[in-house]
């Protein structure tokens, strides 16, 4: 009898596993705590899954980027789930919190006001957090503005790396371009509008007016927009605008044999100095400052290279 027993108990037990991975497999929240990382919409309210939509309706809570944009999305579905705020200035403390229910036993989902948490967006702190204290951590995949903008440039996407946003200063940012002047790669930067002249510029004077470059813009959104060709010609088109707006994504082609000769020939700080004297008109000293500027050195080193070159 006992025999019996242990035999129908082992059945539930079974039966109980294979009803947990039916609905893993069908998108359902597991059992237990667990923090899933849910990815939402970059701009079109349908780029969501059905099992995104389902464990955001199923857990206990969602930490959110924006409790107002993700309140737009969550009210396009229905869906009536308590948001916390979890953002960059409030993380240090709110990451702890949020464990803590964890370890009470809370499902939470973490989601961003676009794309995948933790990429160029708050949630690193949250999830490394989880996995320190054993939570299991659950990726829910969606919508990614990289990888959208990637696959619609046009150019090879066999090897490729992602920097995330650019730096905001002129000398780190140039810096970074010099670092893959040869690189066999696709290179993928998010940039802000307000700097995407400036960037393009420095693309154009340190790897070349001929390499390729794709500027995706508003991705999935109304005004969806690629800007594809050689860096001089999408800077001009993109300087007779006057400004420009929206969220960019900035793809540099890898270097080829012809990328990385236009590198070489690429102007020398005396030559760029003239150049700019003539098309701006401008003196030497203005014209000195802005290169220094440009390639983000001092002014007296520039006016060293300066003298020395003439």
């Amino acid at each position: 009898m006992r025999k019996k027993k242990n035999s129908k108990a082992a059945e539930v037990e079974k039966d109980e596993i294979e009803n947990d991975e039916v609905e893993k497999e069908r998108g359902g929240i597991t059992a237990g705590p667990s923090l899933y990382l849910v990815a939402t919409p970059i701009g079109n309210l349908e780029d969501i899954t059905l099992r995104a939509l389902r464990v955001l309706k199923e857990v206990d809570l969602i930490a959110c980027e924006d409790t107002r944009q993700t309140l737009k999305l969550l009210s396009h579905y229905g869906i009536q789930t308590r948001l916390v705020s979890y953002h960059e200035h409030n993380e240090m403390t709110k990451a702890a919190e949020l464990v803590v229910n964890l370890e009470g036993g809370a499902k939470i989902a973490l989601v961003t006001d676009a794309g995948m948490p933790g990429i160029s967006d708050p949630g690193f702190r949250l999830i490394t957090l989880a996995i320190r204290h054993h939570v299991p951590v659950i990726p829910i995949p969606g919508a990614s503005a990289f990888l959208a903008a990637l696959v619609a440039s046009g150019l090879p996407t066999d090897s490729f790396r992602f920097s995330g946003f650019l730096p905001s200063k002129a000398g780190q940012r140039r810096k970074l371009l010099e670092s893959f002047k040869t690189s066999p790669r696709t290179q993928v930067f998010y940039e802000a509008p307000h700097r995407l002249l400036e960037t393009l510029s420095d693309v154009v004077s340190i790897l070349g007016a001929e390499r390729h470059v794709v500027v995706a813009r508003e991705v999935t959104k109304i005004h969806e927009e690629f800007l594809r060709g050689r860096a001089r010609d999408v800077l001009e088109q993109f300087s007779a605008r006057g400004s420009v707006k929206g969220e960019i994504t900035l793809l540099i082609a890898k270097a080829d044999e012809g990328g990385i000769q236009a590198v070489a020939e690429t102007v020398n700080l005396s030559q760029r100095v003239r150049e700019i004297m003539t098309e701006e008109k401008v003196d030497e000293k203005a014209a000195l400052k802005k290169v220094a500027k440009e390639r983000g050195i001092g002014k007296s080193e520039a006016y060293r290279e300066w003298q020395q070159s003439r």
